[in-house]
């Protein structure tokens, strides 16, 4: 028997403002320390909130390419 794990979706924007840097990494395939790396450098959009630093995830969405309100993806 043949087993396959899907891609996690990316949340609606309107349900789910932001996300962490781990989780939007793990969309885009990267381990937590690459994700970080990737956010620092500025290739993940972030922004901070207090201590924590957070994905919004209608731009994550436009940075893929994808319309914010497909939840298709």
């Amino acid at each position: 028997m043949e087993t396959t794990t899907a891609a996690p979706a990316l949340p609606d924007p309107q349900v789910r403002p932001t996300m962490t840097v781990p989780e939007a990494g793990r969309l885009l395939g990267l381990e937590r320390a690459a994700s970080y790396n990737a956010a620092r450098r500025g290739e993940i959009p972030t922004i901070t909130v207090g201590r924590r630093l957070l994905v919004p995830t209608a731009k994550l969405r436009a940075l893929l390419g994808l319309d914010a309100t497909d939840t298709a993806a």
